[in-house]
């Protein structure tokens, strides 16, 4: 997902898809240990996504102050 497109979201939105985000991060990190994951490529993807999304919430907490 890119940049432009989560500050399109608002703060709520935002805040939900970390957590999706989060928590398929956390899913794909216990299928790698088990053995089960075939694109681990998809764990770096994840981990940027998480990234990106908290610093966007970070911009949008900041401009609300």
């Amino acid at each position: 997902m890119k940049g432009s497109e989560l500050r399109e979201l608002g703060l709520e939105e935002l805040e939900q898809k970390a957590q999706d985000t989060r928590d398929e991060l956390f899913s794909a990190q216990v299928k790698q240990a088990t053995g089960q994951l075939e694109n681990t490529a998809m764990l770096k993807t994840l981990r940027r996504d998480v990234a990106r999304i908290e610093t966007v919430l970070g911009e949008k907490r900041e401009a609300a102050k």
